[in-house]
């Protein structure tokens, strides 16, 4: 079979195991350019690990992982960044004592080194971003703010900021809705159809609503293996997807 070089992201035949566990099984999985891709499944289905597997936290038994046709998976985590993918973990790691312009500011690509934050200067450019960035997020009026003074969906809203100010090309985003009002996961549906113009979005979901509002198309994980793959309408009548998943 010959494998479309054009992916964003390829993994093909994928393995992880912990103690003989499988946690993924030779999964092979091709995200597009600027396509939203959920991945669903019940839990110990294997989605946190393979966000894992992606940025270089878990090293793969086996397989490949091909981020824009370069494998990456002998990578460390620093390397992967530096590649164009960010991630965004369960639990917002944000610095609540800093305001949110001080978060952004901070996750600047220039300031995120030691030449580049001795001589990290405050230009044009870096205001210009900062305030696009936290316009995306709404967060333009809270920018003199306490990080910690935040909602919890805002404090989430900052974290996918931070990582947007560094402009990846892949954007993974664990459970970015969990504990958001349902204003808020409207919001953040309208934002993440937004971000997508030039890159990449993976995101692992429970909130079946808001995996309707977002995805393009939707992996379906059990067992470490693909169930299911397509859009969300199709998904959701699969008689496998309904037993395994949707059912309980």
């Amino acid at each position: 079979m010959s494998i479309n070089t054009n992916y964003m992201l390829a993994l093909n035949n994928l393995t992880v195991s912990f103690d003989g566990f499988k946690a993924v099984d030779g999964l092979n999985l091709y995200v597009d350019k600027n396509e939203i891709r959920v991945i669903i499944g019940p839990n110990g289905a294997g989605k946190t690990t393979v966000l894992d597997l992606i940025c270089g936290k878990t090293r793969a038994s086996s397989g490949s992982i091909k981020f824009q046709n370069e494998e990456i998976s002998q990578l460390n985590e620093p390397k992967i960044v530096h590649k164009g993918i960010g991630r965004k973990f369960q639990t917002p790691s944000i610095y609540e004592d800093l305001s949110v312009f001080e978060n952004l500011e901070l996750s600047f690509p220039r300031g995120r080194n030691v030449m580049g934050a001795l001589f990290f200067k405050r230009d044009s450019e870096v205001m210009d971003r900062l305030h696009e960035v936290a316009e995306s997020v709404f967060l333009t009026d809270c920018l003199d703010m306490q990080a910690a003074l935040l909602s919890h969906g805002q404090k989430q809203w900052l974290e996918i900021g931070m990582l947007l100010i560094q402009d990846p090309k892949l954007l993974m985003l664990d459970e970015p809705v969990a504990g958001m009002s349902v204003s808020e996961r409207v919001k953040t549906a309208d934002m993440l159809n937004r971000i997508t113009a030039n890159r990449s979005v993976l995101v692992v979901e429970h909130d079946m609503n808001f995996v309707k509002d977002i995805a393009h198309k939707v992996t379906v994980l059990h067992q470490g293996k693909i169930l299911a793959e397509g859009d969300m309408d199709s998904v959701q009548q699969d008689p496998k997807v309904i037993e395994v998943y949707l059912g309980h």
